[in-house]
């Protein structure tokens, strides 16, 4: 019976339509109710997923808004993973400097203990130590001018208004006793060309003391702070120094020639260093003393001038120093504070 039905099967005509496709009206219709399915477009939240076969039991029913994409949860957990990367960078790169920066320091203290006992050796340059000595002594002396100018300019400066005002009490005074009105005349004169000299002599002073304090505050500053650079350059190169002597007489092993490898890369990196300061120092040295005398040989010579004229009273020849050297005195009143720094 079963070779009957196969047999009619097998000869079962299947029709075709114009198209050349085998389709039936049942065929037909599942098309269209795809394609109404399709533009009604369902909630994919609200379909399901059956388990077992069609028309099965309802409990097999699995609705599809339990279950979450596995890919969803991976691209949301990416910014925070990549955060969490970053501050880890970040924290093993600020314990890495801090390590660096114990071991350098450790090494330095070490190594000025043992200069200071007598137990460590020491790279000296004598000529270059001496001109830095020099210098150092030298900024003193000129920090001791620039005091002693600078209450110079103080006192004349009261002097220069005590005159002031005693020639505008002459002055009145002239007007208010006839008996008398000559020779307060004449002296209230005197006092105001002894006022006027001697502001153009306070220009001329204040003058030298603003050039000094450049010379003390900035440009010898600055190259004390250079030399300040460098002796912690030296103190350094010869911790390394040190740390690499004591390795290269220990044993060989593996783990000690890693160790002497890493030291000698140190050793060679603050020898730079310490050159490089090194140079940097004694040009600086060579400029500043070039430029210590060719200021100093004007101020003093402007000092010596201006000083001279005044105490001779020739007013003309105070004046062409001071267009000899180019000081533009400031108008009266100018050195005031102003009333928001008076506050």
């Amino acid at each position: 019976m079963t070779d009957s039905i196969l047999s009619k099967a097998a000869t079962m005509e299947i029709p075709i339509n114009s198209n050349g496709d085998s389709r039936t009206a049942e065929d037909d219709g599942l098309e269209q109710d795809l394609q109404q399915v399709m533009v009604s477009g369902p909630n994919l939240n609200e379909t399901s997923i059956v388990s077992g076969g069609y028309g099965g039991a309802a409990e097999g029913i699995i609705p599809t808004s339990s279950i979450k994409a596995p890919s969803m949860h991976h691209s949301n957990s990416n910014p925070s993973m990549m955060s969490e990367e970053a501050t880890r960078g970040v924290a093993v790169e600020k314990f890495d400097s801090v390590k660096k920066w114990s071991i350098n320091t450790y090494k330095c203290t070490k190594q000025m203990f043992s200069e200071r006992f007598g137990r460590g050796t020491k790279t000296v340059d004598l000529e270059l130590e001496a001109q830095i000595d020099v210098l150092r002594e030298t900024k003193m002396k000129y920090e001791h001018i620039l005091r002693l100018a600078r209450e110079l300019t103080n006192h004349f400066y009261n002097m220069v208004q005590t005159q002031q005002a005693l020639g505008d009490t002459f002055a009145d005074l002239s007007q208010k006793s006839p008996e008398l009105q000559d020779e307060f005349g004449y002296n209230a004169e005197t006092q105001r060309l002894l006022c006027k000299n001697g502001e153009t002599l306070l220009g001329a002073i204040n003058f030298f003391v603003s050039s000094i304090n450049t010379l003390v505050n900035k440009t010898m500053e600055d190259t004390l702070l250079t030399i300040k650079m460098y002796e912690n350059a030296r103190l350094e190169f010869d911790a390394y120094r040190t740390d690499l002597e004591e390795l290269s007489v220990g044993p060989r092993d593996a783990a000690a020639m890693v160790r002497i490898e890493i030291a000698q890369q140190q050793y060679q990196i603050h020898k730079d260093k310490y050159e490089r300061l090194h140079s940097d120092v004694s040009i600086k040295l060579k400029f500043l003393e070039e430029n210590k005398v060719k200021v100093m040989h004007k101020q003093l010579l402007l000092f010596h001038n201006a000083v001279s004229a005044y105490f001779a009273g020739n007013q003309q020849q105070l004046e062409q120093t001071l267009r000899q050297f180019n000081v533009k005195l400031k108008p009266p009143g100018s050195d005031k504070p102003s009333w928001l720094e008076e506050q």
